[in-house]
C-alpha cells in the first residue's frame, strides 16, 4: 500500500477528512460512524464527564443533557474572543483549546484509519478569516495552526479552500480552462480565478495559476442568522416597545440569540434577570415570557436548528413554516422564499461584490470565465447560485460535491506536498 497523506477541511458548520496517495485519487474518510462529514460541534457533558463530537454532540444537547454545547468555533478565529476563556464544566478553557479538542478527535480518526501516528496535515483556510484586518487574518491562521500543533500535528500546511475545490475538479479535466471557484461555506465565502488544466495538475507550486482571489466573511450561518432575526426573534420580543411606547427594547439579546457562537453567552443569571425586568415594562410581556423560556431551558441552538432546516426547505420550496415545539413553548412563523431573499439581500450583495473584486484582481472580464465551480452548502441557496452565475451566461456551471470537494482537494494537495 502506498503511503497516504491527509487533508482536513475544518469548516464552520461541517468538517471532512481525506487521504490521498501520490498518483492516486483522494478519498473521504468516515468521520462519524459511516458519515463522511461531521458537524463541527462539541458537547461537554456535566452528567458523565465525557466530550462528544459531531452529531452525537448535537443529540446530547437537544436531548436536554446537562452540559456545554459549542459550535461554529471557526468563526471565532481572529476575533477578540480568541483572547478570552469560557467556562466548561469546572474549568475555564481558551477557545484555541476548544478548537484543539475537535482537531484532536479528527487526528484520532486519522490514526485509527492509517494505523500509525499522523504528524502532518494540510488544513483548508478561507481566503479571508477576517475581512477588515490583514493582521487579524494572519492571526487567525496562526491560531488555527497553533491549535493543530498542540494536538500533535507537528507539520501544518495551509491551502485556500477554493483552490482545494479546484484541485479536485481539475483532476477530472481534459483541457485547460479559466475557472471561477465559488465556495460558500458555513461562515465564509471565497472566490478564486484559476487557470486549470490536466498538465498543470501535477505541478507542486500552483501560485502562478491563481490569477485573483477574494473573500468575504459571509456564509451559511449568516443566512441562518438573518432569517432567524426576521422570522423568529420578533416572537421573542425583538422590535417590541415599552408599555408607554416611548422606546424599543434592547436588540442585542435577540441578535445574540440568533448567532450560533453567541447563544451560549446569554445563559447567565444576569441576562435572565434583565429579561425579567424588561418584561415588567414591555408592551407585549408574553413575548418576553418566551424569551425567558429560551434562556431557562437553553433552547437557543434548538431554535437555530429549526431555522437552518427552514432555510434548506426554501431551497426547493417557495414557502415553509419554521417551528419550535417543546414543553412550555410553541413557536411557528410562516416564511416565503421572497421574504428570505429580502432579509438576506445585503449578504448576496456582498457576495456579488467579492466576485467583482476577484475578476478585477485577475484583470479579466466576466466573458473570459469558461467554468464556474460551485461548492459549499451555501451555494445551494437559490439567490446565491443566481448571484454567482448570472454574469457568466456563456460559462459551464459545475456543481461539485457540496460538502466534500474541499476536503478531497486538500488530500490531493497533501500528497503533492508531503510525498
Amino acid at each position: 500500500m502506498p503511503v497516504s497523506f491527509p487533508g482536513l477541511d475544518f469548516g464552520t458548520t461541517n468538517s471532512t477528512l481525506s487521504l490521498c496517495s501520490p498518483g492516486q485519487k483522494p478519498r473521504l474518510l468516515p468521520v462519524e460512524g459511516e458519515h463522511l462529514t461531521i458537524p463541527s460541534a462539541l458537547f461537554f457533558s456535566l452528567e458523565d464527564g465525557n466530550t462528544y463530537f459531531g452529531r452525537r454532540a448535537v443529540f446530547e444537547y437537544v436531548d436536554g443533557a446537562e452540559g456545554r454545547f459549542m459550535r461554529a468555533l471557526k468563526s471565532i478565529l481572529g476575533s477578540s474572543l480568541m483572547r478570552e476563556t469560557t467556562q466548561v464544566g469546572r474549568e475555564r478553557m481558551s477557545f484555541e483549546a476548544l478548537i484543539g479538542r475537535f482537531l484532536r478527535n479528527m487526528r484520532e480518526t486519522l490514526e485509527r484509519e492509517t494505523g500509525e501516528a499522523v504528524d502532518r496535515i494540510v488544513l483548508g483556510r478561507p481566503v479571508r478569516f477576517v475581512d477588515e484586518s490583514d493582521e487579524a487574518d494572519r492571526e487567525a491562521e496562526n491560531q488555527l495552526a497553533s491549535a493543530a500543533r498542540a494536538q500533535g500535528f507537528a507539520h501544518v500546511e495551509f491551502q485556500y479552500e477554493p483552490v482545494a475545490a479546484a484541485l479536485y475538479f481539475e483532476s477530472e479535466m481534459n483541457s485547460e480552462q479559466l475557472a471561477l471557484v465559488v465556495d460558500i461555506g458555513g461562515g465564509t465565502s471565497d472566490f478564486s480565478i484559476l487557470r486549470l488544466s490536466p498538465e498543470r495538475a501535477e505541478a507542486p507550486d500552483r501560485s502562478g495559476d491563481i490569477l485573483g482571489t477574494a473573500g468575504v466573511h459571509v456564509g451559511g450561518t449568516d443566512f441562518d442568522r438573518l432569517l432567524n432575526i426576521a422570522s423568529m426573534q420578533p416572537l421573542l420580543g425583538l422590535g417590541s416597545t415599552t408599555g408607554d411606547g416611548k422606546r424599543r427594547l434592547p436588540v442585542w439579546y435577540f441578535n445574540d440569540m440568533a448567532t450560533w457562537h453567541r447563544i451560549n453567552t446569554l445563559y447567565t443569571p444576569k441576562v435572565l434577570a434583565d429579561i425579567r425586568a424588561l418584561r415588567k415594562e414591555a408592551a407585549e410581556p408574553e413575548k418576553l415570557d418566551r424569551m425567558e423560556h429560551m434562556l431557562r431551558h437553553r433552547s437557543g441552538h434548538r431554535l437555530a436548528g429549526a431555522v437552518e432546516r427552514g432555510k434548506i426547505a426554501l431551497t426547493a420550496s417557495d414557502d415553509t413554516t419554521i417551528m419550535l415545539e417543546e414543553p412550555g413553548l410553541s413557536l411557528a412563523a410562516p416564511v416565503t422564499r421572497a421574504e428570505f431573499e429580502t432579509a438576506t439581500a445585503e449578504l448576496v450583495s456582498r457576495i456579488e461584490g467579492a466576485i467583482d473584486s476577484a475578476l478585477q484582481l485577475a484583470g479579466i472580464g466576466a466573458d473570459a470565465v469558461e467554468t464556474v465551480i460551485l461548492t459549499g452548502g451555501g451555494a445551494q441557496v437559490p439567490a446565491v447560485s443566481r448571484a454567482a452565475t448570472r454574469r457568466f451566461p456563456g460559462a459551464r456551471v459545475a456543481l461539485s460535491d457540496a460538502f466534500g470537494s474541499v476536503g478531497l482537494g486538500l488530500g490531493l494537495d497533501a500528497a503533492r506536498r508531503f510525498a
